[in-house]
């Protein structure tokens, strides 16, 4: 997998990074990574996160994870 950049808080990427690094944590979310296991990755916060993936046409799964059940 491609790294990311490293990035300090409030730091801003370009438009060529932001469209390269949104492809990059697309493909590992459609891989199955749930975004909070991207952040842990990158470092980068789960607000960032979603954006990147939100520019890079993300589709959301569902939320839960496999194996969740509704209270009884």
């Amino acid at each position: 997998m491609a790294k990311t950049p490293d990035l300090k808080r409030g730091q801003r990427l370009s438009d060529a990074q932001r469209a390269k690094v949104g492809a990059e944590l697309l493909k590992r979310y459609e891989a199955g990574k749930s975004v909070r296991q991207l952040c842990a990755e990158t470092g980068y916060s789960i607000g960032r996160v979603r954006r990147l993936l939100e520019d890079a046409g993300v589709t959301y799964r569902a939320r839960g994870g496999a194996g969740r059940r509704r209270a009884s």
